[in-house]
């Protein structure tokens, strides 16, 4: 199993980073991939730690929408963060980006700037992106429409139903589903789960956050995706096994391996 969306550089696993690491193992899981906020020094402390735990795991950076007010009236500084983490080959992939009108953190238009400048950067990298978008689905859209031909990405912790399925698929973007799929009011997103290709499904925990069901309130961390695997083969009617054949060689393909 991967879980293709973590944050194990967060402070919250200071205290039992090596535990958690061992219960991921000793769930099946054979790797993931660990989110970074470009140009966090303490996070890139804390990620040299999970390096030495866990040497499988590979990592995606990038300006989160909340952080895009660091780069206001700074062209290029985005940029410049995401080149110089992605100079790291355990560097995979730029993210999490995108627009986040919920908290609104950021400026809308300073957040649409550094989502396209960063998307620029993905490109010229030769690396997939990994998008964030709450509450500004219509932007996130036109910016990708306009800005991400040709990049390969995923919707991380994916939460619409079948019509915002549609349009993420229809950009050639991956799927990822997290413990939302277990919590009873999901029946929207479990029609998603149903309908998306074999080819554009990924699970991930998006821990600290979303515990799945039967864990839901408290912590999360990468062993649980476990449930989401299992939550994603029922929903589509395959065994475990495959779901974890289909999602693992998948994520490989998110790389472009």
């Amino acid at each position: 199993m991967i879980d293709s969306h973590c944050h194990l550089a967060d402070e919250t696993f200071d205290a039992d980073l090596p535990a958690v690491v061992d219960r991921a193992r000793a769930a099946g899981l054979t790797g993931a991939m660990c989110i970074l906020a470009a140009g966090d020094e303490g996070e890139g402390r804390r990620a040299k730690q999970v390096r030495e735990l866990w040497d499988a795991v590979r990592f995606s950076a990038g300006v989160h929408p909340h952080q895009a007010k660091d780069c206001a009236g700074q062209p290029g500084r985005a940029d410049a963060l995401v080149r110089a983490a992605a100079a790291d080959p355990a560097v995979v992939a730029v993210g999490e980006i995108g627009l986040d009108y919920h908290y609104d953190f950021s400026p809308r238009d300073v957040q649409r700037e550094v989502f396209v400048e960063q998307l620029t950067t993905a490109r010229a990298l030769d690396l997939p992106v990994v998008i964030h978008t709450r509450e500004a689905d219509n932007d996130t859209f036109d910016v990708l429409r306009r800005e991400a031909q040709g990049l390969r990405g995923v919707f991380h912790c994916f939460t619409g139903g079948v019509e915002r399925a549609r349009r993420a698929l229809d950009l050639g973007f991956h799927l990822s589903f997290a413990g939302i799929l277990t919590f009873p009011g999901a029946a929207d997103l479990r029609e998603a789960a149903a309908f998306a290709p074999d080819d554009r499904v990924l699970v991930e925990t998006d821990s600290p956050f979303l515990a799945p069901v039967p864990h839901r309130g408290t912590r999360n961390e990468p062993a649980r995706v476990a449930h989401v695997v299992q939550a994603l083969a029922s929903i589509r009617g395959l065994s475990r096994d495959a779901t974890i054949a289909r999602t693992t060689g998948n994520f490989a393909g998110f790389l472009g391996r």
